[in-house]
C-alpha cells in the first residue's frame, strides 16, 4: 500500500518574546532569543498508508490538536516536514469556517470553496449533503440558531460528501444523538473500504477499538506508543492511572495466542494464581461452553498492611469491548483490615452467557471502585479462554440470549 501521509520529525514551538516590536523583528530576520518556548510537538514521526485507520489517542495538552492542524496546513511546523499525497477532508472544530449569520445551505458553499470544492460540485452535491445532514427546514436557516449536534451534522456531511483520499475527524463524533453517531461511523467505514485512509482523535476507546487499525499515543507532544489498538489502548488506560506515581510501572508483553497483557500496580496486594473452573465439578477449564456455570477462581497474597481491599474482574472479548465487569466494591463485599502474609481466595462464579469466541479476563486490586487512589495489582487478560456452542441453537454475537421462537400460519 503506498502512503498518503508522512510526518517525519515535526516539532511545533510557541514562543513568547519580551515586546511586540521583538517579536516583529524575528518575523524579518533578526535572531532576538524568546522569553519562553513552548513545544505543543516534538520529534513526531509516523506515516499512514492508504486505506489505513489510524487513532490519535491522548489525554488533552497532548498535543493532539496541533499534530493535526499542521497535516491539514492551518499551522506550519518548526521543524521537521510533512507531505501528504491526495485530498484531505477534515472536521477539527464544531462548525469551523461556518459564518453564523449564514444559512446551512450558504455555509455549505463558503465552507466548501475553502475545501477546495467548485460551486458546480457543491450545487451537484447539495441534495446529497441536505439528506444525509437530516436537520430539514433547518437547513435553509441561520446556523447560529443551530444546536452543537446541529452544527455537527451539517459539518460531518459536509465533509463527507466525496470520498477524500484521507478522512481527519477530531472528536466532532462525541456530539449529537446515537442516531447519527452510528450513521456517521457508517460512512467511515464505507470510505475506508473504498480506499480512503481515517485518521481519528477521540476520547472514546471503543471508537477507537472499533475503527481503528493503528493506534498513536500522544503524551506531553511526543509519541509514547505507536502499535496495535488493544496494547496501546490498554496501556493508555493503565497509563491514566499510573501516570502521577514513579512506583507504579507499567509494564506489557503479547502472548503466543496474541493477547496483549498489560500489568501494573504497586504490589502491595498480589494475585498469586487465577483459574476458571467448572461450578460443579471443579474441573480447570480452557474452554467453556456456552451456559456453562463457572467459577473464576483467584489466589491474592497481601505483601503489606492495606486498609482496604476490592477485587474485580472484565470479561473483554476479543477486539478489547468490555462484555462484562464488576468488583466488590459494588457488590458490598469490601476487605478491610488486612496484615502482610495473609492470603485473600476470591470466587467469582457466573453463568457463561456468551458467544463462540475467545475471551480475556482482567483483575484488579483496589482500595475503591476506581484505580484512581491505589492500584495494588491489575492485569489486562490475564487469562483467556474459548466459549463453544456445543448443545445450543446455532447463533451469533457476543451473548446468549435465552430466546424462544414461536411460529403460528394463519388462515389459507
Amino acid at each position: 500500500m503506498s502512503v498518503v501521509l508522512d510526518v517525519s520529525h515535526v516539532g511545533k514551538s510557541y514562543a513568547t518574546y519580551r515586546s511586540n516590536l521583538q517579536r516583529f523583528a524575528n518575523w524579518f530576520g533578526a535572531s532576538i532569543a524568546p522569553q519562553s518556548e513552548f513545544w505543543a510537538n516534538r520529534d513526531v514521526s509516523f506515516q499512514v498508508k492508504q486505506g489505513e485507520a489510524v487513532a490519535l489517542i491522548g489525554q488533552n495538552g497532548a498535543g493532539k490538536s496541533t499534530l493535526l492542524k499542521m497535516i491539514t496546513g492551518t499551522v506550519r511546523p518548526t521543524v521537521g516536514s510533512i507531505t501528504v499525497n491526495g485530498r484531505v477532508s477534515a472536521i477539527l472544530e464544531l462548525g469551523l469556517g461556518f459564518n453564523p449569520e449564514f444559512t446551512g445551505r450558504q455555509n455549505i458553499y463558503q465552507a466548501g470553496g475553502l475545501m477546495g470544492f467548485s460551486q458546480q460540485e457543491l450545487t451537484a452535491l447539495m441534495p446529497s449533503i441536505e439528506e444525509f445532514a437530516e436537520i430539514g427546514e433547518f437547513f435553509d436557516e441561520p446556523t447560529r440558531i443551530y444546536s452543537s449536534g446541529m452544527q455537527a451534522r451539517l459539518a460531518f456531511a459536509l465533509a463527507t460528501a466525496k470520498c477524500p483520499d484521507i478522512l481527519i475527524v477530531d472528536e466532532v463524533l462525541s456530539v449529537g444523538d446515537s442516531y447519527f453517531q452510528h450513521k456517521s461511523f457508517d460512512r467511515i467505514r464505507q470510505f475506508k473500504a473504498q480506499g480512503a485512509s481515517i485518521i481519528l482523535v477521540t476520547h472514546s476507546m471503543g471508537d477507537v477499538r472499533a475503527l481503528s487499525d493503528r493506534v498513536v499515543l500522544l503524551d506531553k507532544g511526543t509519541i509514547l506508543k505507536d502499535g496495535r489498538p488493544d496494547e496501546v489502548v490498554d496501556y493508555y488506560n493503565a497509563m491514566v492511572f499510573e501516570k502521577e506515581n514513579a512506583k507504579l510501572a507499567i509494564r506489557q508483553r503479547r502472548e503466543t495466542h496474541g493477547w496483549a497483557v498489560t500489568m501494573s500496580g504497586d504490589k502491595r496486594a498480589a494475585l498469586v494464581s487465577m483459574k476458571i473452573r467448572d461450578a460443579v465439578t471443579a474441573e480447570e477449564l480452557k474452554a467453556v461452553r456456552v451456559n456453562q456455570l463457572i467459577d473464576i477462581q483467584s489466589e491474592i497474597k497481601i505483601m503489606e498492611p492495606i486498609h482496604r481491599l476490592v477485587v474485580g474482574h472484565m470479561v473483554k472479548d476479543r477486539t478489547g469491548h468490555v462484555v462484562w465487569g464488576t468488583n466488590t466494591w459494588h457488590t458490598k463485599q469490601v476487605l478491610t483490615g488486612l496484615e502482610a502474609g495473609q492470603s485473600v481466595l476470591v470466587t467469582f462464579r457466573m453463568l457463561c452467557n456468551l458467544g463462540p469466541g475467545s475471551y480475556g479476563v482482567t483483575y484488579n486490586l483496589v482500595s475503591t471502585d476506581t484505580r484512581a487512589e491505589d492500584n495494588y495489582d491489575s492485569c489486562d487478560n490475564y487469562v483467556v479462554f474459548d466459549v463453544i456452542n456445543l448443545d445450543r441453537p446455532i447463533f451469533v454475537g457476543t451473548t446468549w440470549l435465552d430466546a424462544k421462537i414461536t411460529t403460528e400460519v394463519i388462515g389459507k
